[in-house]
This record gives structure tokens, C-alpha cells and sequence, in this order.
């Protein structure tokens, strides 16, 4: 099975195709030019898809980085 980690960067990967996995690992909207917010919205879609998970959109404002959405959906998963 594949882990929470490479499910995640495999999400990233899928919206920042452009991005080594490291640059994912550090990825925050102020590193990634590309990630405005259609691109967020985008992100957003493919996690919730994924991870079967419901995303706030209020909460989009605080996802703006890699550890931030990690933390984020971690802590759905764990809700549910």
C-alpha cells in the first residue's frame, strides 16, 4: 500500500507536474509561481478525490504550502 506521504506528493505532482519531489516537499505558494488560486482549487479536488476527505473552502486561505496541506488532511483523516 502506498503511504499518506506519496499519496500526497503524488496529488502535488498531478497539479505542479513541473515540480522534483523535493521541490513538492518545500512547495508553498510563495515558491511556486504557479499556484494561484485555480491551481489551489485544483489541488483542493484532486486531495479530497484521493483521500476521501471534504475540504473548507474557508480553510483554503491557511493551505498554502506543503506541510500545511499535510497537516490539514492529516488531521481530517484522523477525524473521521
Amino acid at each position: 500500500m502506498v503511504d499518506f506521504k506519496s499519496r500526497l506528493a503524488r496529488c502535488f505532482a498531478s497539479v505542479f507536474p513541473e515540480l522534483t519531489p523535493d521541490q513538492i516537499r518545500q512547495a508553498s505558494t510563495e515558491t511556486v509561481p504557479l499556484w494561484d488560486s485555480l491551481a489551489a482549487v485544483t489541488l483542493v479536488a484532486v486531495i479530497e478525490q484521493e483521500f476521501s476527505v471534504q475540504i473548507d473552502p474557508l480553510d483554503l486561505p491557511e493551505l498554502s504550502s506543503y506541510g500545511a496541506v499535510k497537516a490539514y488532511v492529516k488531521n481530517q483523516l484522523a477525524g473521521s
